[in-house]
């Protein structure tokens, strides 16, 4: 094979392990993004549970205050 032919294949040869090593480090980056945004998507529902409306709440208030409304209206 002529000399040409040999710096061609190594020349392609290191593009495609750089863009190979580039890839990989996507890849990797992409993993802890991942694993990050789970961890926001947890904490905001957490968040949302902690900061339901009255309305989810109210039933069990109520259930609550019942011995406390009994011994008013017997008063």
């Amino acid at each position: 094979m002529p000399v040409v032919a040999w710096v061609t294949l190594v020349i392609t040869t290191l593009i495609i392990l750089t863009a190979a090593l580039g890839l990989l480090r996507v890849i990797f980056h992409l993993k802890v993004i991942r694993q990050t945004l789970g961890t926001v998507v947890v904490g905001a529902q957490v968040i949302a549970h902690q900061t339901r409306t009255v309305p989810d709440v109210l039933p069990s208030v109520n259930a609550n205050l019942k011995p406390v409304r009994d011994f008013c209206e017997s008063v």
